[in-house]
This record gives C-alpha cells, structure tokens and sequence, in this order.
C-alpha cells in the first residue's frame, strides 16, 4: 500500500503553508533563562537574560567582575534552567545541574571539531581556552581526535613541568591579588560611605561659589540701583528747584498783572475813548474802501453782455472776456485764439490785471502772484513755482538769475507765445482774484476760471455796507501820500500837468518801460515836492 503523506498540504497555498508551520514549532518553542546559585546563599548570584520562543538557546557571557572572591573561587555551582510557552503560562524549573568546575569536559576549540552528537538538554560552556560540557553519561562520549603537532622534537630531551615552589608561589601571589581586591573594594566602599556621610557638607560646599556670585549679582544690581536713585533724587531736586522758580515768576507776572489791572482801571475812560476812536477807524477804513472800489467800478466797469446765451458773461470797459472753461460748455463758445488777440490782451486783461493790483493795494493784501499792468504787454509773475521745461538748454538757462526770472514771468497776452505759458498766466491772475475773495472776505469761489463774474462778486462785496458813502477829502490823492499837503491853486503850468500825468498813470497804469504804478506814485511824490518848494517860496 501507499505510504500514507502529506496529502492535506499537497494543495495548500504558501500562506496556509506558513500557518501550519508556525502552528507546529508554536507548541515546542518556549521562553527560557538561567540562574546560578552558591551553597549558603539564598539568592541567586547571577540571574541570565530571557531568551523568548526558541527550542536552541544562547546566551551572553557572563562579566564576573562585580562578584567577589567568595564566588569566583567556588568549584561547586547550582545551575537552574526556567521555562514558559505557550501550553504552560507560569515560570517552571526545566533542569538542575549540580556543576563541577573540575568535571567539566573538553569537546575543543571550538565546536566545528565536535562531530558526535550531543545529549537532550545538554549544556555547553564557551570558555577563553575552548568549549566543555557536562555529560549525564560518558559512555557514548568519544574525545575528539587530537591534531598533530606541527613542532618538531630534537632528541628525545623531556621538557620539566613547574615545581611546588613555582606553584606556591603563584598560589600566594593570587592570594595576594585577592586581598588586594578585597582591600580596593573596602576601600571604596568606605569612601562611598564617607560621601554618603558628608553628602550634606558637600552640598553646602558646592552651594558657597553660587551663593557668592549671586551676592556679587545683588551687589552690583544695588549700586545700579543706588546710582539710578541718586541721579533721581538729583533730578526732582532740579525740578523742585525750576518749579520754584516757576512759581516765584508767576507771583511776580501775578504781581505785575494786578498792577496793570489797577492802573487800567484807573486809564479806563481814556482806554474806552481809545476803543471807540479804533472802531472809528475802522469804520472809515472800511468806508473809504467801498468808496475806492466804487470809483475802481466806474472805472472799470463790468457788466452783462447783452446778447449773451449764458447768465455769467460779462464785458469790461464794454470788451467781452469769455472765461477759462470753454472746453467743458456746451455748445462750447469760441475759444480765446479764435478772438481778437490785441482786444484780449490790451483791452481786457491788462485791465483785470491793473483792477486786481489796486485792489491788493487798497484791500491791504498780498498777492502770491503779482500781477504787471502794461497794457497789451502785461505779465504776470509766479515766483513759488517753476515749470519744467522739456529742453535741456533751458533747464541750464536758470542758473542764470536773469533767465530764471524771465522763466518765471509768464504773458497774458496770446499772441507770439507758448500756448501753455499764456494759458498758465491766465490761471494765475484767476488764483489771485480766488485768494482775494477768501483772504479779505472769506468767501469760498465755486469755479477758478470764471474770471470777470469772481471780479464782479469781489466788487460787490467790497462795495456792500451801510450807510452813506464817504466824501474824498480836500486835496484828491494828496491824501494817500506821506508827504507834504500843498494847498490848492498852487500848481500851475508843467505841475498840474505833471501831476495829472502821475496821476493818471497810477490809476489806469498807463506809461512804457519803467512807467508802473510804483514809479508813478514817486513821481507824484517828487511833482507834489516840487510845487510845495514854489509855494513856499512864494508865500515867502
């Protein structure tokens, strides 16, 4: 018949292969280790590492360093082998072995020259010289083949063994050496005793250096500290003392304050006559003004255009000034270039520019852009800002003093100029009239660009009041000079008409060159000099 085989396994996958196999070396495969025991100790002197799920154990050497004489000297020795698997949960003893050291045998080097199988349970010690073992029974035990020596023998001279002294000798000497252990260990165990004993001096003594440089840390935080105070204590002294001082000056201007009070109790009546003569004053100022501009009105007079589309179109002298903002009309009314550029220049502009510089003059307020009436030929000058040109020969000419000013100067006429330049001088005067109205009046302009109705609504302000206008005083411009009064019917011939020129030229800015208003206003002065002497030569 057929031997019976593995037939469940003939089909098996690799996995159930490998399950099986497990299963089977699961039940013979056991966690062991080892202890030894001396005679006369409770306690095992060495207790092995646990080797886990092994049928074939190994263990590591065994370091006898730490034990004592008292063990490495024993020749009798317990060992106790202890076992766990899986069918049995607890620690058991496996096998006792009462071990002879002097009963041990010697299989060899190592156990590559071992060919004889070993007994169950049998226990190898691997030692510096070989491998030996412990038989239950020697009657199976076969040594192993000794190898030849490769030394060969002269003669047949026998070699001495040692001698009882030789070996007597060492005897000692390993006594010695084992004292000498003994002693290196009391010893040792001593000083550990003695550090146990003192640990809490040695403590304190460690503690010392720590504890003085923290002293060291407080002391120099306390002369920090110490400095910081004193220089505090410096600094309120200080403020202590300008607080006083303080105090003492407050005392006196309280003191002064008083006696001024008192003394203007006293100039009461004669405070109170100031006061009213100052409103006076300012009450004929601001009538002289209306009257000024009401003559500057008759002047130049700015009223509708009478066939105008627009409710703010406006002429002076009866020439039409359209305004600045004809790109944004609609329809759009002709542009500036498309009118008469000599009634633009001379007739209308320069009589806006001449009108805005007297009333800066009579208003008492300055212009950022000062205006110079001259006619066709006005200008006007901006002396905060440059604009940038676009050639680089130009940008060299304003290191020049002169270039820079005449780059600064900007036309209010259109005709032979750059575009940009003529319309810039137009903004400007429009900037003048703006700060005007906000300056001397505080009224906010809707739109910059409407030149003649802003005009128009300064004049209106400038002439609104109550009350009657004031006279012009005895002696027409006489009056707004600082020098002396010449009385009437003095000037005759070449100085009534001298004066009628100066005249003339600072009212309507007329004259060439150096003929402005300034320079009229000196040769009025020198007009009304010159008669003052004949007049009073004559009345001499």
């Amino acid at each position: 018949m057929r031997r019976r085989s593995t037939l469940e396994w003939a089909n098996a996958t690799p996995q159930r292969r490998q399950e099986k196999l497990e299963s089977v070396t699961a039940e013979r495969m056991a966690d062991i280790f080892f202890t030894i025991h001396a005679e006369g100790v409770d306690e095992p002197v060495y207790i092995s590492e646990t080797v886990e799920r092994t049928m074939n154990p190994t263990f590591r050497h065994i370091d006898w360093s730490a034990c004592g004489p008292g063990v490495t000297r024993l020749g009798h020795l317990i060992l106790r082998f202890w076992v766990k698997s899986a069918k049995v949960t607890s620690w058991r003893q496996l096998l006792e072995i009462q071990l002879s050291l002097t009963s041990l045998q010697y299989l060899g080097k190592n156990l590559e020259q071992y060919h004889h199988a070993l007994p169950q349970n049998a226990v190898i010690f691997h030692s510096t010289d070989g491998v030996y073992t412990i038989f239950p029974s020697l009657v199976s035990y076969v040594p192993p083949p000794i190898a030849p020596s490769t030394r060969k023998t002269t003669g047949t001279r026998l070699l001495s063994t040692s001698s009882f002294d030789a070996l007597l000798r060492l005897s000692k000497l390993d006594d010695s050496i084992q004292d000498a252990l003994v002693t290196r260990n009391k010893i040792a165990s001593d000083l550990e005793d003695l550090l146990q004993t003192n640990h809490a001096a040695l403590t304190d003594r460690d503690k010392v250096p720590e504890a003085e440089d923290r002293l060291k840390t407080i002391d120099y935080a306390s002369k920090t500290v110490q400095k910081q105070l004193d220089k505090a204590r410096k600094q309120q002294d200080e403020k202590r003392d300008l607080l006083r001082s303080r105090r003492d000056l407050m005392a006196a201007d309280s003191k002064h304050g008083k006696l001024r009070a008192e003394e203007m109790r006293a100039q009461r009546p004669e405070l109170q006559h100031c006061r009213d003569d100052l409103v006076t004053r300012k009450r004929a100022i601001t009538a002289q003004r209306r009257r000024i501009c009401e003559d500057l009105q008759r002047i130049y007079p700015i009223s509708p255009l009478p066939a105008a589309k627009k409710s703010l179109e406006f002429t002076i002298r009866g020439l039409p000034l359209p305004d600045d903002d004809w790109e944004t009309r609609d329809p759009p009314p002709p542009p500036l270039d498309t009118l008469d550029k000599d009634t633009l220049a001379a007739a209308t502009l320069g009589n806006v520019a001449h009108m805005v510089l007297l009333l800066a003059f009579y208003l008492h307020q300055p212009l950022p852009y000062p205006p110079d009436p001259r006619g066709s030929n006005s200008t006007i000058e901006d002396p905060i800002s440059l604009l940038k040109t676009s050639t680089v020969a130009a940008t060299k000419q304003t290191d020049d003093p002169a270039n820079e000013k005449r780059l600064r100067t900007y036309p209010l006429f259109s005709k032979g100029v750059p575009r940009f330049r003529y319309e810039y001088g137009l903004f400007l005067l429009n900037k003048n009239i703006q700060i005007l109205l906000e300056s001397a009046y505080g009224v906010r302009v809707v739109d910059v660009r409407q030149t003649l109705p802003n005009l128009k609504y300064l004049l209106y302000i400038a002439t609104a009041g109550e009350g009657e206008l004031p006279a012009r005083k005895a002696g027409g411009v006489r009056g707004l000079l600082r020098g002396a009064v010449v009385p009437l019917g003095v000037q005759r011939g070449g100085s009534e008409e001298s004066v009628g020129s100066a005249v003339s030229a600072l009212l309507f800015g007329e004259g060439k060159g150096e003929g402005r208003s300034r320079d009229a206003v000196e040769s009025l002065r020198r007009t009304m000099g010159e008669a003052d002497g004949k007049g009073k030569g004559k009345r001499g």
